[in-house]
Parts: structure tokens; sequence; C-alpha cells
């Protein structure tokens, strides 16, 4: 089950249809408790990660900011910084 859904919002590059996708996934997976339908709900489910990934499309393209762009690399690295900091183990 998914833990975590990333920001998608104001970075450099923009979100991907792929990552778009795989979060629609996650919330899709969390919203039915399920991470694999079942073959009578694979349909219901594939069409909800569909609309969630339009959705999903049609508000990243619609917000506006004034903060500038983040890069990805830089965010993860402060993400990898606090989990070590918080769990042990090497940046």
């Amino acid at each position: 089950m998914c833990r975590n859904i990333q920001t998608l919002f104001n970075f450099d590059p923009p979100a991907t249809d792929e990552e778009i996708r795989a979060a629609s996934l996650q919330f899709v997976r969390k919203v039915s408790g399920s991470t694999s339908p079942s073959r009578a709900n694979e349909d219901a489910f594939d069409r909800a990660v569909e609309d969630v990934s339009g959705a999903v499309r049609r508000l990243l393209d619609g917000l506006v900011t004034t903060a500038p762009l983040r890069n990805r690399r830089e965010v993860a690295a402060r993400a990898r910084a606090r989990s070590a900091q918080r769990f042990g183990g090497t940046a």
C-alpha cells in the first residue's frame, strides 16, 4: 500500500505522464484498500486510475505560482538526508 504520494507541482522538468499515473495508481490503491483488484473489479479500478490521472494533469496544468521551480535532485537529496537523520544510515 502507498505510504507517500510525491508532490508533482512546480518542478523542473515538469511531472511526466508516467509520474502522474504512478501517483494516481497509489491514490486509487489507498482509497480502494486494494493493491491489486480482483478480475471482477479490474475494469473499475483501471478506469478510476485513468480518471484520477486526467484530473491530476488538469490540476497541474491549471496551477500557477510565483515561486521558483524546484530541482528534483535537490528535493530528493534533502529527503534522503531527512530519512538518514530520522532512521539512521547514510544520506
